[in-house]
């Protein structure tokens, strides 16, 4: 029998199958747990198979069907294959999730799904619930999107420059690659442009960034969109340290070796450290993973490089023997390792949640965008917030090892890299007040909270 408790409100999660969503998702589901709703976490069959459960105490646990339970994206013969059953069976199995909880001792109230899938709107409205949408790419890369969805930005690119409302101007080569590469990866371009074909039936959009971080762009999404910005998403233990038992993300797709990173760590001078990662979906091709490794080792600095286990045999040969002063991890604690003392820059792919991270903890950056939006995020690490600099590449696509070492000397070495470390501890506070009792994420939360209580109400 379920236990009966004084709810305020019950909101099923529902996140894209990726790490990079889902603990976004379920930091913002800690947040509101703590102002007393109730949340049904739910994930995909296939995708669950493969994530752990822990930290899930408080948070009930769901699935649906992408329609490939055994394997998810990888049983299915593409990736538009894939995504036409994982629309279509995905909402068909939502639809009799919410029939069931129907039923319950606290049936659903509201939807939160991931902007990536946007039929879950169209699925919660169909039971009366109210929906909202979840961002886990920057403000500027949605916007971006938008303008490209309305057909306000001519594909392919004709323009060297561009001006968009709340924008930095931005070069054709600052944009996300699915637009100034127009042509790769028509799945994931019809994903991220799609997530805007029916965002005026939203209740809420809810946005995984600060205000003081995208402040203008903010401003102007307000007027279309019920945008709320509700974060940076990071544990509660490394901001506002208000919910105690927050010390980590719900997700970890690979098993991280923290207590040989942290030992490492700790017999390494202060700032000295270079920490090289690029995220948990893609990494640098052979020829960049040569040039990486050689840069790294022509610095002279220390270095932790997290490297699949299957990615290895891509770095030059003799390199894990000579390397006497790198660590190399097919996984590590990123937050433990961003927080150490010992560190002194991160190297990485600009992912949006490892820019938030870097952002919020008030670490130094050397961008080394690979595709998608983190090539707009590169420009906004550079230009705008001014935490880090940018290994540019080559006409070959490629950052060479002389660009790495430069980098990596300028930060740790120069005037600039002064300036820059001051300017990453300036976003570690702003980013800390954000989410703190009364600052304007905070704010938000509670906001969406009371409105939801309210409307709630209103439909019952």
């Amino acid at each position: 029998m379920e236990e009966r408790i004084n709810y305020v409100a019950h909101c099923l999660v529902l996140p894209y199958p990726a790490q990079g969503h889902i603990n976004p998702m379920l930091e913002f589901s800690k947040r509101l747990i703590q102002r007393g709703v109730k949340v049904t976490l739910v994930t995909f069959v296939s995708n669950w198979k493969v994530v752990s459960r822990k930290n899930f105490t408080s948070i009930e646990v769901e699935s649906i069907s992408d329609g490939y339970d055994e394997g998810g994206r990888a049983a299915a013969e593409s990736l538009e294959v894939y995504l036409e059953s994982f629309c279509r069976v995905g909402a068909q199995t939502l639809a009799e999730l919410l029939q069931k909880l129907a039923g319950s001792s606290h049936p659903p109230d509201c939807v939160i799904y991931d902007g990536f899938m946007p039929w879950a709107l169209d699925v919660a409205k169909k039971f009366g619930l109210l929906a909202a949408a979840f961002f886990t790419q920057s403000c500027t890369t949605n916007t971006i999107y938008l303008h490209t969805y309305n057909k306000l930005l001519e594909l392919p690119l004709t323009q060297t420059e561009y001006l968009l409302p709340g924008l930095p101007k931005l070069e054709a080569e600052d944009l996300p690659s699915f637009l100034n590469r127009y042509g790769t990866y028509p799945g994931y371009f019809y994903v991220v442009v799609n997530q805007l074909s029916n965002i005026d039936k939203a209740d809420w959009v809810l946005a995984n960034t600060f205000y003081d971080m995208e402040r203008e762009v903010v401003d102007w999404l307000c007027k279309i969109w019920p945008l709320k910005t509700i974060g940076p998403t990071l544990p509660s233990m490394y901001l506002d340290k208000r919910l105690q038992d927050d010390e980590n993300y719900g997700i970890e797709m690979y098993v991280p070796k923290s207590e040989a990173c942290m030992k490492w760590l700790d017999d390494k001078p202060k700032g000295s450290v270079v920490y090289v990662s690029f995220g948990s979906f893609a990494g640098p091709n052979v020829e960049q993973a040569e040039e990486l490794a050689c840069g790294l080792r022509d610095s002279g600095s220390y270095f932790i490089w997290v490297i699949r286990d299957s990615e290895q045999g891509q770095l030059p040969k003799g390199f894990l023997d000579t390397a006497e002063k790198g660590l190399i991890v097919n996984w590590c604690p990123q937050l433990q390792v961003l927080t150490h003392e010992a560190l002194g820059c991160f190297i990485t792919h600009c992912g949006w949640n490892s820019t938030l991270e870097a952002l919020s903890l008030g670490v130094p950056v050397i961008a080394m965008p690979l595709w998608t939006d983190q090539i707009t995020n590169a420009k906004l690490i550079k230009d705008v917030w001014k935490i880090g600099v940018k290994a540019v590449a080559d006409e070959k696509d490629i950052v060479r090892k002389e660009t790495i070492t430069h980098c990596i000397k300028e930060i740790l070495e120069t005037e600039k890299g002064n300036e820059i470390k001051k300017n990453s501890i300036k976003w570690k506070n702003l980013a800390k007040s954000s989410v703190d009792e009364g600052g304007s994420s905070d704010k938000n939360t509670a906001e969406f909270v009371n409105e939801l209580v309210h409307r709630r109400a209103a439909l019952n």
